[in-house]
């Protein structure tokens, strides 16, 4: 590996890197003191080299091996030094893993008297517990581990992927759509520009959203009524087609292919040349809203709180953080390019994890004026948010939908002024989810709750299938409304 393609910021590097400095110290028979006065710096600003905790750059690395007459490459090797340094890195990474961190457990201190057996045994356990959490984690599982990494991936990128806003202006060009709302009637004009038909259906499986039928180049689309609006059920079709989508071989295709299709229909939903000249008007005004791009664009809530984060941090420089957060608490979309802190698990799940009670996603189902925006204030960890949530209906009840930023860039969104202010201090168990002693002590051992057991604990998914679509059912369904052949030779309609 060549020094200069070191990333400073990849923490198992610098461990060991530093370990590999403090044994090139050890072996010359120099103390901590000793080599920190001969680089010209404090012994305390050595350990920390040492312990892997600060990026070190190349023309300091230059100047340590120097001073230890050892070559840089010396340094950079990425085997540690000795069985023991190998141990003491293991160690630290996984005391900085998403599983110790969820097991609220204390940093350990790597010292000299903590013994090699000791840090074995340690690290087995942790390895045990790992593969059991890992065991446990049954398909579903799985999928929110994938997940968890295209969330990263979002976050570095802003959420905004410049390939997909390109293939949405080619579309809506094709059927001459030139700005505001796109109506049901360019919906269709569009769907017949790439040679499909559509047809509203009352049996269509009830595993599915919509299906299309390439070889006859239909779209088949639910009859009855349903909060989802029905643009959105054939853009996301359109989509699927346009990127040439086949079926997925894993969840990591799924997901990925859920996250572009949902994009590219968002995109020409709210088209970026009109929605970005839209929220730099706002800005200009200090009027930024969700509710005012969801009303420009006649789309959802969700639709417009997702499209606003696809834009701002791209356009505006405006870092923000989006939550779909179901009535009960429990997290169902997460996204975060402006360091707010999500609740996880051991796995640094995101999905299905409870929401901070004072937070804007949950303080907003108390709120009695459903019609008014609502906004916040709340102090966290990490520092001060505000955010604006709308509660919306959906499949197994109301959800509500958050958008937040930090505090020092609320002065470009409407709803600053709101005087509600809460602290949180979750993940901290006394901010939220220990009761208070007072009613445990009033109804210790005289109450027993019945659980509502989520049929998604013992079977998530239907066998057979990852996607959760029926496919016999599918399969069925495509046979009875297939074109039939003509006796004559033309094709006819079922």
């Amino acid at each position: 590996m060549a020094h200069d393609d070191v990333d400073p910021d990849d923490s198992s590097d610098r461990l060991t890197i530093g370990r590999r400095i403090r044994a090139r110290r050890l072996e010359r028979g120099l103390s901590l003191r000793e080599l920190a006065e001969a680089l010209e710096r404090a012994p305390s600003q050595l350990s920390v080299i040492e312990n892997g905790r600060r990026e070190l750059r190349l023309g300091e690395l230059r100047r340590i091996a120097r001073v230890l007459g050892v070559e840089v490459e010396d340094l950079l090797r990425q085997e540690a030094p000795s069985r023991r340094a190998a141990l003491e890195i293991s160690l630290e990474k996984a005391q900085a893993g998403a599983l110790y961190q969820g097991l609220d457990l204390p940093d350990l201190p790597v010292r000299r008297s903590l013994s090699d057996a000791a840090i074995e045994t340690i690290l087995r356990l942790h390895d045990e517990l790992e593969h059991l959490h890992r065991e446990r984690a049954a398909t579903p599982e799985e999928a929110r581990r994938v997940n968890g990494q295209l969330r990263e991936e979002q976050s570095r990128s802003g959420n905004y992927y410049p390939e997909l806003e390109a293939t949405a202006r080619d579309l809506l060009a094709r059927i001459d759509h030139r700005g505001g709302p796109l109506s049901h009637r360019k919906v269709s004009l569009l769907a017949a520009e790439l040679g499909f038909s559509l047809h509203s259906v009352g049996d269509l499986p009830h595993s599915t959203r919509s299906i299309t039928d390439a070889e006859n180049m239909r779209i088949y689309l639910p009859l009855e009524r349903s909060a989802t609006d029905p643009r959105t059920t054939v853009l996301q079709a359109i989509a699927a087609h346009v990127l040439g989508e086949e079926e997925p071989a894993d969840y990591g295709e799924l997901l990925r292919q859920r996250v572009e299709v949902n994009y590219l229909a968002s995109a020409m939903l709210l088209p970026e040349a009109g929605a970005v000249d839209f929220l730099r008007s706002a800005k200009a005004q200090r009027e930024l809203s969700v509710e005012d791009l969801r009303d420009e664009f006649s789309v959802s809530y969700e639709i417009a709180a997702h499209r606003f984060t696809n834009l701002v941090t791209r356009h505006l420089e405006l870092p923000v953080h989006f939550l779909k957060t179901h009535f009960s608490g429990a997290i169902v979309k997460a996204y975060q390019n402006d360091a707010v802190r999500f609740p996880t698990d051991a796995l640094g799940a995101v999905e299905g994890q409870l929401v901070c009670r004072w937070w804007s996603a949950r303080q907003v189902f108390q709120s009695e004026d459903r019609m008014s925006p609502y906004c916040q204030y709340t102090d966290k960890p990490g520092g001060t948010y505000w955010c604006t949530s709308h509660i919306e209906p959906g499949p197994g009840g109301e959800f509500s939908i958050s958008v937040g930023t930090r505090f020092e860039h609320t002065r470009w969104f409407r709803g600053r002024e709101t005087t509600r202010r809460f602290a949180s201090s979750c993940p901290d168990q006394e901010c939220c989810r220990e009761p208070e002693p007072a009613a445990e002590d009033r109804w210790q051992g005289s109450v027993w709750p019945v659980a509502r057991l989520h049929a998604s604990l013992l079977a998530a998914m239907p066998s057979g299938t990852f996607t959760g679509v029926d496919r016999v059912a599918m399969l069925e369904f495509l046979d009875r409304h297939s074109p039939q052949p003509d006796p004559r030779g033309a094709p006819s309609q079922p």
